[in-house]
């Protein structure tokens, strides 16, 4: 039974952990001013990053924690989403697919499940590549937010789309308007007001900007393997990886 009190000790430090970091960091959610001045921010930032160039721009690459990797038509709605020994080819318009396991087709019950964790995966990961470019969004509401130094900040909460709805995060900006943080008040993490960096940006080939770490007090998340071009032969393949959708 040793393991059982092993597992117990675990749970109780993890616990106590969680619970020191609530105390830390929790920030209630601050309330915001809507209208044409929030919008003109938001617009600031969608200049800085070029969300025109991200617009027009139809293949992405990226890996996202060194554990997801996507190859994104963005025109067709189509991605091919890997992980681990999976690989799914996805509609996301539809979010239907093809799933397969170390090269073997699935079918059924067992490829639902494939193309819905994939469809997961892309929801979590391709807003952390781009969120900036999401704050116009169907669904979106952005409202300014008065900072501790004086400055004004971005609030962008999703009252639909996506996995999880109901979302809100608090975007620092530079002069320029790039961002270069953000404070999350979400389902999935317990603590409001968790903050995470928007750094490393990277200027892709279509000219769109893309920042490629995000540092917290707890985790760090890393955007690498980012390619974009606007055809099949700037990714270096020959065929179309989607023809089997």
């Amino acid at each position: 039974m040793k393991w059982l009190k092993r597992l117990g000790i675990f749970l109780l430090v993890v616990i106590g952990i969680l619970v020191i970091l609530f105390f830390i960091y929790n920030e209630p959610k601050p309330s915001g001013q809507k209208g044409p001045q929030a919008d003109v921010l938001a617009e600031k930032m969608l200049r800085a990053i070029d969300k025109t160039a991200w617009d027009s721009t139809i293949y992405v690459q990226w890996t996202f924690k060194g554990m997801h990797h996507y190859l994104w038509d963005k025109k067709r709605h189509y991605v091919k989403v890997s992980w681990d020994d999976t690989e799914v080819l996805l509609n996301t318009k539809q979010v239907a697919g093809k799933a397969y396991v170390n090269g073997s087709e699935l079918d059924g019950e067992a490829a639902d499940k494939r193309v819905q964790k994939a469809w997961e995966f892309f929801c979590n990961d391709s807003f952390w590549l781009n969120a900036p470019a999401k704050a116009f969004d169907p669904g979106t509401e952005r409202s300014i937010v008065d900072l501790e130094d004086g400055k004004k900040g971005l609030m962008v909460s999703y009252t639909s789309g996506g996995v999880t709805p109901g979302d809100s995060y608090l975007w620092i900006l530079d002069e320029q308007g790039l961002p270069q943080k953000w404070k999350m008040w979400v389902k999935i993490i317990p603590i409001g007001g968790m903050e995470f960096t928007w750094e490393n940006w990277q200027r892709l080939s279509t000219g769109a900007q893309i920042a490629a770490y995000h540092q917290s007090a707890v985790l760090n998340l890393d955007i690498s393997n980012l390619k974009a071009t606007n055809d099949l032969a700037g990714m270096g393949l020959g065929s179309d990886p989607f023809a089997g959708l």
